[in-house]
């Protein structure tokens, strides 16, 4: 029987022949914009399969045209992210909100409507309240905590002209760490689906990185990623990530190439070059995060600590479906200050080794404030409901000794005392 070997050890050189680079152990940066066909007829064969005109003969591969449509470090680089996620396509884009912003774009149409989890991601917030309804299309949303008939419910109240065709959820949500159920709201999507529309269901996964959880494997059909967190991990790239089946994910690649919004050769090299690492820096993120939570938990400056690792029988379904949807805790912990925006801006200001900044998921330990950073458009009644509140604080935890970022913490924290 052939061994089956783990995507982390396939990082270093899946999908790449050094023999076809001179020899290079390591792909290549292909800087380039256009590829030289060797033949007029061979041009005319890429161009079709590229473009759909025919599906691909009996052992033809795709030929390289132009870097906007394939390159090699952006195929060499989908072919490593779908393992993670033992996905059968991937597309790599310019950021997060390209990768959001396309799918939500190709599988919404004017006249429809989208069921979206809270809370989101800023960013995603703004695009779906703020700029989908300029296109006609209707916004539901739901809430964690509610359960499935509640939201059946919700989308039951959506008027006939605006039937629902998509379900975007984030979870653990951003900042509170909140779960939704995907299987859930797979059902959902099955019963409020027609023979003439779809519903696709559409999870945004960042918060848990391509190791700490699937959830094509719980029934999405689409998963996003901002590849800047935990998949780049180093703070020196933005770029996004989408994965699925090959049927969705061609319409997704389809209008990427229109769009424009690929990948740079670069950006394809740079998260080549971070996935050999990806394992050992979420293992150690994920360690850390448990010490520094549970430090959190005992300083007498800290109210409250919204981390998976903390939730217990009595957190009832939310237990429930970390336990079947989480492979790890994860490293993200938000938690809520004695006090208001004055005391969690005197924490952050009071921070050493711990940066002050929104990103999260990089091998430094970041932290920022939601209420004022990343939410601050997110709309204020909202956010009351959500508990995102002005003594929350948003912690990224990253790969320095855990002694030395609870060091920091305790004292930007004692100064609160």
């Amino acid at each position: 029987m052939e061994h089956k070997m783990k995507p982390e050890s396939l990082m270093m050189s899946y999908g790449y022949r050094p023999e076809w680079s001179e020899g290079a152990i390591k792909c290549p940066i292909f800087q380039t914009s256009a590829f030289v066909f060797r033949t007029a007829e061979e041009g005319k064969a890429f161009f079709e399969v590229a473009y759909g005109l025919r599906a691909p003969r009996s052992e033809e591969i795709p030929g390289l045209i132009y870097s906007r449509i394939n390159n090699p470090d952006l195929e060499i680089l989908e072919d490593r992210l779908k393992l993670w996620e033992e996905a059968e396509d991937c597309a790599v884009f310019e950021s997060g909100m390209a990768a959001i912003t396309t799918v939500l774009l190709e599988f919404l149409r004017p006249g429809q409507s989208v069921l979206i989890s809270n809370p989101l991601y800023g960013g995603t917030d703004h695009f779906i309240k703020k700029i989908l309804p300029q296109f006609g299309i209707a916004v539901l949303e739901f809430y964690a905590g509610m359960n499935e008939q509640e939201i059946a419910g919700a989308i039951g109240n959506v008027p006939d002209q605006h039937p629902l065709a998509l379900i975007y959820v984030e979870t653990p949500a951003n900042p509170t760490n909140a779960l939704i159920d995907i299987e859930a709201c797979k059902r959902l999507a099955r019963r409020f689906s027609q023979n003439n529309n779809e519903v696709v269901l559409v999870v945004d996964n960042t918060y848990m990185g391509p190791l700490w959880q699937h959830p094509l494997q719980h029934g999405a059909d689409l998963v996003l990623y901002s590849a800047t967190k935990y998949i780049g991990g180093h703070s020196d790239l933005i770029a996004g990530a989408c994965l699925g089946s090959r049927r969705l994910m061609k319409r997704v690649k389809t209008l990427r190439t229109f769009l424009g919004n690929m990948a740079s050769p670069h950006t394809g090299w740079l998260l080549l070059r971070s996935l050999e690492t990806l394992k050992a820096r979420m293992d150690i993120q994920a360690a850390n995060a448990r010490h520094v939570a549970a430090f959190l938990s005992s300083h007498p400056a800290v109210e409250k600590v919204y981390y998976l690792g903390n939730l217990g029988p009595s957190d009832g379904e939310q237990f429930h479906i970390r336990n079947r949807q989480c492979l790890s805790y994860g490293a993200m912990i938000s938690f809520d200050i004695r006090g208001g925006e004055p005391e969690a801006f005197r924490m952050l200001n009071n921070l050493r080794l711990v940066k002050l900044a929104v990103s999260l998921g990089s091998t430094e330990s970041l932290a920022e404030h939601p209420y004022t950073m990343t939410h601050a458009d997110v709309d204020v009644n909202l956010k009351a409901r959500l508990g995102i509140t002005p003594s929350m604080i948003r912690l990224s935890v990253g790969i320095e000794h855990y002694e030395d970022i609870i060091y920091d913490l305790r004292q930007a924290l004692d100064s609160l005392l």
